[in-house]
């Protein structure tokens, strides 16, 4: 059974996650502050973590930065009153996997949440060879990217997508294809989730994310990947 840790003030929102997740199969433990849910997820060891940002005390940015800080993988999944894409990407930034933003219909978070669970599980014997473009290696065995041989930190989702884009060898993915194959949503589900996790892909892989030279825009088309 899968273990899910949920961080959130509100009490009548945290019961539903509660119910809900449940309802699904999963084991969930709920607390209800920021500093409560670090330490959880330190002695826990959640298989998953939804995690509100407006948090009292320990805000949810800060528990995320020190999760990644520390090196804990485990998926997040960010929740946010906000409407500010910046916010959004302030949290894509700072490691997080997926977000929703209040209010969401529950079939869609349940929707990532198996989605996200499923795309981070262990990676079978079958990875690939490594992959390169530019001054990139891709090695799907480790799950590992370098840059100019350095390692370069990437969430799962973001090196799920990188791989997305390089197995189709140039052709063009569309935005829909990208999530349906990434995120395993369906195509009632609208997200800018893509356009933010490949800003972030720039700018972590891009000499100048201004102007990509790999991770390519195709207009009203989707993306595509030039080696």
């Amino acid at each position: 059974m899968k273990r899910i840790l949920v961080v959130e003030d509100n009490p009548d929102l945290a019961y539903g996650l509660r119910n809900n997740l449940e309802i699904e199969g999963y084991d969930v433990d709920v607390v209800e502050d920021g500093t409560q849910g670090l330490a959880r997820a330190r002695s826990g060891g959640p298989d998953l973590i939804i995690l509100d940002l407006m948090l009292p005390g320990m805000d949810g940015y800060r528990v995320l930065r020190a999760l990644r800080d520390e090196g804990r993988r485990m998926p997040i999944l960010i929740l946010t009153a906000r409407g500010e894409e910046a916010d959004k990407v302030r949290g894509l930034r700072l490691g997080a996997d997926d977000y929703v933003t209040k209010p969401f219909g529950v079939l869609e978070l349940l929707a990532r949440v198996e989605a996200l669970l499923r795309r981070t599980a262990p990676p079978g014997d079958g990875a690939g060879p490594p992959e390169r473009f530019g001054v990139i290696e891709v090695i799907p065995a480790s799950r590992s990217v370098l840059k100019n041989g350095k390692t370069v930190p990437l969430t799962p989702k973001e090196f799920d997508l990188l791989l997305a884009l390089i197995h189709r060898d140039g052709a063009v993915a569309t935005r829909m294809e990208l999530l349906t194959e990434v995120w395993g949503y369906s195509a009632a589900v609208l997200s800018r989730t893509v356009d933010t996790h490949v800003a972030e892909l720039r700018r972590k892989l891009e000499g100048d994310p201004a102007a990509p030279k790999h991770i390519l825009t195709v207009r009203k088309a989707g993306y595509r990947l030039e080696r």
